[in-house]
């Protein structure tokens, strides 16, 4: 059996007038994520680690944000792009270990419904991810809530 690592990491600004997306739930805060899709830091981490474990690239290559296509997407319709181009591959998911770097909101109350999420559009349980969150003691931009960062570490097997 082969087994390959990857290593994923996202951050986006936090702004007036925008939905919070975590982990593909929507979670209520006063601020949601600026980007070119719903912004879901979780997301494209674990999507950018899954995708450098198959030696593919990142997600900015399979989905630039310069696409109309893109526009406003839901995170959630480009990791089941990403499980499905990894397994056209060869490889399945292992395990996901995820860590959300943030002050507020909290994290750890959406952690269950993340992993429920997550397992169903990559179709793995939910024993298989690890989502954890952090802050930065209020130091650098998380810590001043100017946005939120995410790192992910996946494991994949060749079948």
């Amino acid at each position: 059996m082969k087994i390959r690592t990857g290593l994923g990491f996202d951050v986006h600004k936090l702004v007036e007038g925008r939905d919070l997306w975590l982990g593909g739930i929507k979670i209520e805060h006063t601020l949601g994520l600026l980007g070119h899709s719903d912004a879901d830091v979780l997301i494209h981490a674990i999507c950018d680690a899954l995708l450098g474990a198959a030696n593919m690239r990142d997600i900015g290559f399979h989905f630039p944000d310069t696409s109309a296509d893109n526009k406003d997407i839901d995170s959630k319709i480009l990791l089941r792009k990403v499980v499905a181009l990894i397994s056209e591959k060869g490889y399945s998911i292992g395990n996901i270990d995820a860590t959300v770097c943030a002050e507020r909101p909290k994290i750890n109350p959406h952690v269950p419904a993340m992993k429920s999420c997550l397992a169903e559009v990559m179709g793995i349980g939910e024993d298989d991810i690890s989502i954890k969150a952090t802050t930065t003691e209020r130091l650098g931009f998380t810590g001043r809530e100017e946005g939120i960062s995410a790192y992910a570490v996946v494991l994949i097997e060749k079948n």
